[in-house]
């Protein structure tokens, strides 16, 4: 009798694992479909924030491969403070038809129309998402939200576990949290209550770029270098548009630039850069010392605590 056997493949220096293991975008995504997947048997009303933004494009790829044949099962939710790029929002509109999802959009400019909400001094409209967002959840009972937030983006993210928990008023409170070892999540909550999912929290702003390149998806264009009518604040090259930008004294000029990260015009910068491929914007992140929302985002720098500060109160 002859009995066959079979020898594994050894190591080599390009793959010390072994020809099976797992690369660490392999691993991101195994354990960011786990968590859909668990969301999606542990929870009765889930909604994934959608944003146009490359963490939550990256968010739906995930989502779409997770149930794989299937549709989606969850809609998509996103706030438009009414100042967001117009070449986001066409994005969020293809991808919704191309993908047949449901989309639910809160106006911040509804609320500041009916008296919910006043316009601030300042112009900044992302700090006036938080209420619209927290009606929008509360009107549809959402009971699951996933966000695209990552830990490696500000110190206040940092401090959340994977599932989140909010209070019956969309607040979170960071005593509350509970421990998550073993990849064991607890979506337990009361009535009323929700909680917050962030299936990125372990991935990195090169992670992401990286899976972006080796899943050939496609992003809206102002991620990668352009020229563009820009005017300096508070050291940020802010776009100029219809939001209120420049005032008398700011000068507009014409510079090549692309967005790190995207959000609500009146407060997210560009940042000088000649990256017009994925591989160049893939090598200019590697280099970079600051993170995205340090480098670009006005809301973040009002104070120390301004993240926590807001997501206390129930911002994303």
């Amino acid at each position: 009798m002859t009995t066959a056997t079979h020898t594994l493949p050894d190591a080599t220096d390009e793959n010390p694992g072994g020809p099976f293991a797992l690369s660490h975008l392999d691993a991101l995504e195994a354990e960011s479909v786990h968590i859909f997947r668990e969301v999606a048997g542990e929870f009765e009303r889930p909604v994934i924030l959608f944003s146009g933004g490359k963490d939550s494009i990256v968010m739906l790829h995930l989502a779409l491969k997770a149930f794989w044949p299937a549709p989606v099962p969850f809609a998509l939710l996103h706030v438009d403070t009414g100042h967001n790029f117009p070449e986001v929002l066409d994005y969020r509109d293809r991808a919704v038809a191309e993908h047949g999802l449901r989309l639910h959009v809160a106006h911040v400019q509804d609320f500041i129309d009916d008296g919910r909400l006043r316009e601030r001094p300042d112009g900044l409209r992302n700090p006036l998402q938080t209420v619209p967002l927290l009606d929008g959840i509360e009107s549809n009972k959402f009971d699951a939200v996933f966000g695209g937030g990552r830990r490696d983006e500000e110190k206040a993210r940092a401090k959340e576990r994977v599932f989140s928990l909010r209070d019956e008023f969309g607040a979170w409170d960071p005593r509350r949290q509970r421990p998550e070892l073993w990849s064991l999540y607890n979506g337990k909550h009361a009535v009323g209550e929700h909680v917050r999912v962030f299936p990125l929290s372990n991935w990195t702003e090169l992670d992401v770029w990286q899976y972006i390149e080796r899943e050939k998806i496609d992003l809206p264009e102002i991620y990668y270098a352009h020229e563009r009518e820009v005017f300096a604040r508070n050291g940020m090259w802010l776009t100029a548009g219809e939001w209120g930008g420049p005032k008398e004294s700011e000068t507009v000029e014409r510079r090549l630039v692309r967005y790190r990260t995207v959000g609500d015009m009146s407060c997210t910068g560009a940042v000088d850069s000649d990256a017009a491929t994925i591989g160049d914007v893939i090598a200019e992140i590697a280099a970079s010392r600051l993170t995205e929302r340090g480098a670009t985002r006005a809301d973040d720098k009002m104070s120390e605590a301004a993240m926590e500060d807001r997501k206390r109160e129930g911002y994303f």
